[in-house]
């Protein structure tokens, strides 16, 4: 059985977060990340930087990961990942 994960990455430099789905974790954050080519014109290419994943779920269907990547995108899904990102960041001394 596939398994499709949906995620969110954050990249501190550009203080942005992406959210996308994918069925392999593990080299879809080299690409993000430059390891492994990616598209010239990619947001997170644009944006470079390091990313880090600060956020995972998975699913059994293609279809599953999508819609929830649906919800992560709207603005209480971006509020939910920027909570995360802001209770996991280490306090400013």
């Amino acid at each position: 059985m596939n398994k499709f994960f949906t995620y969110a990455i954050y990249n501190e430099i550009r203080c942005n977060i992406y959210i996308g789905h994918t069925n392999d974790l593990e080299n879809r954050m080299k690409r993000h990340n430059g390891i492994f080519p990616s598209k010239s014109r990619s947001y997170t290419k644009i944006n470079s930087g390091y990313w880090q994943l600060v956020y995972k779920e998975s699913f059994p269907t293609r279809k599953e990961a999508m819609k929830r990547e649906k919800e992560l995108k709207s603005a209480r899904g971006r509020k939910f990942i920027w909570d995360i990102i802001l209770k996991n960041k280490p306090p400013i001394a």
